[in-house]
């Protein structure tokens, strides 16, 4: 299982020989397609780990990451208040892939992954300017990251305005600048098209959640705009009926915070992030088996957001087995990508219908009695 752990190491290898032209950089595996934060953690586990020799290291340094990455989560967890506490059992012990994808594998994504979910908490302690810091450090590992994004600009222009999320939005563009640097004075073309290439094409034996198509679909460049548009699609009504809660219309988002009239309550930091990377995942062009930490960690968020009677529990803990299932299905097959489809849907319909705005009501003013027996219920 050290494929790719080797393909990593001496990727990063002719960086630690002075390469800096962005297009020598490859592997076994192929050529360094991720952007330059990767270069730097995994140079420095290269040298940690004897040159990459001592894989036994390496693996007890990913279940440290693994044990962060879970205290992490809780956290947020915690701060949200929303999953009952048995289901952290499913996320800690009954996933055999996510263990495989940290401890067996060594992949980038678990590190992308654990950035991401320091700089949430950081977010939800209001610390916006070393969250975005933390994102564009996630971000230069593996641009997974990215699918979050739409959700964060959301937030910064509801918490800062047009004007005031700019200088967030800087710190992010300086951050990968700066990273990059070294290679974009040598070949900045090559640096810009390997570790920021959205057109990468995808080999069809691998994907998880496409196996009912045919290949030629698969590989088809309209497929590949179909997914993009119903992406764009699905995030701009999440923006203008689930995320956005006033009545006014979206575009005062770009107004001064002072400026706009007293919000409604707004949904959570929490789900406008993970409904966010939760679209891309629906509408990925292809999911691969180390893919699954995208959104593992998430899903519990994502199924009980929304208000659970006591019986609708059980329903929900079998999506998580089916969905777990799929992805331990390898290789994949017609009926474990249709399976995983059918689940995104039901979450998705989920998200949609149980966020619905509340109609106001307007009923008579309430009796005194009953007044005083509601406010003893708050």
């Amino acid at each position: 299982t050290e494929i790719d752990w080797k393909a990593y190491m001496q990727e990063v290898e002719g960086f630690a020989n002075g390469t800096l032209d962005y297009t020598q950089l490859k592997g076994d595996t192929g050529p360094l397609v991720y952007p330059a934060g990767f270069v730097y953690i995994f140079l420095g586990l290269y040298h940690a780990t004897g040159r990459g020799s001592d894989i036994r290291l390496a693996q007890y340094l990913f279940a440290a990451l693994y044990l962060l990455n879970l205290l992490l989560v809780f956290r947020i967890y915690c701060r949200t208040n929303k999953v009952p506490p048995y289901v952290f059992f499913f996320m800690c012990c009954a996933s055999y892939r996510i263990h495989s994808i940290f401890v067996l594998r060594l992949f980038n994504d678990p590190v992308a992954m654990a950035i991401l979910f320091l700089a949430i908490n950081l977010f939800l302690e209001e610390r916006w300017s070393w969250g975005c810091l933390l994102f564009s450090l996630a971000v230069s590992v593996k641009m997974n990251i990215l699918l979050f994004a739409p959700g964060l600009l959301f937030l910064l222009l509801r918490r800062f305005g047009l004007l005031g999320c700019i200088p967030k939005l800087c710190i992010c563009a300086l951050l990968q600048v700066v990273l990059g640097l070294p290679f974009l004075l040598v070949n900045p073309i090559g640096y810009l098209t390997r570790s920021f290439d959205l057109g990468r094409q995808f080999q069809f034996k691998w994907t998880v959640n496409w196996r009912f198509l045919p290949e030629e679909v698969f590989q088809n460049r309209a497929f590949h705009t179909a997914l993009l548009l119903a992406h764009l699609a699905g995030l701009g009504l999440f923006a203008l009926r689930r995320w956005h809660s006033s009545k006014d219309s979206i575009l005062t988002l770009l107004k001064d915070p002072a400026k706009r009239k007293p919000p409604s309550p707004p949904l959570t930091i929490v789900f406008i992030l993970f409904s966010s990377n939760f679209l891309g995942v629906c509408w990925s062009r292809s999911l691969h088996y180390q893919f699954y930490v995208w959104y593992f960690h998430t899903l519990p968020y994502l199924l009980w957001c929304t208000p659970t009677s006591k019986l609708a529990h059980m329903p929900k803990v079998l999506l998580l087995g089916v969905i777990e299932l799929c992805w331990n299905t390898y290789p994949s097959t017609v009926c474990s990508s249709l399976s995983l489809h059918i689940c995104h849907g039901l979450i998705l319909l989920q998200l949609w219908y149980g966020t619905a705005p509340t109609p106001v009501s307007h009923t008579p003013t309430p009796s005194r009695k009953r007044t005083a027996t509601s406010k003893k219920a708050q």
